[in-house]
């Protein structure tokens, strides 16, 4: 248990920036898995919107650095690989 005011204060920021971060990954985990499953049934319609749903996901997550902006242009560069495979 730390003894310096800031340091409590700091442990409070620490404790809601990781139960954020951790939403938003989960958020993107989960769309990824609905984009695979719309695919997979060849819902065409259903899948352009679970993308939609990933890209904005991906976003929100790099505006909050919860994840690298690579990290993010690598999912949506997947997932856009996956729905194209869709249309072929």
């Amino acid at each position: 248990m730390p003894n310096i005011k800031s340091q409590i204060k700091r442990d409070r920021q620490n404790k809601k920036k990781t139960l954020k971060n951790r939403m938003l990954k989960s958020r993107i985990r989960t769309t990824q898995k609905d984009l695979i499953e719309m695919v997979e049934s060849k819902d065409v319609q259903k899948a352009q919107d679970a993308f939609n749903k990933l890209n904005k996901a991906l976003d929100k997550a790099v505006k909050s650095s919860a994840v690298h902006k690579n990290y993010a242009a690598n999912k949506k560069s997947s997932a856009a690989k996956l729905l194209n495979s869709l249309n072929k």
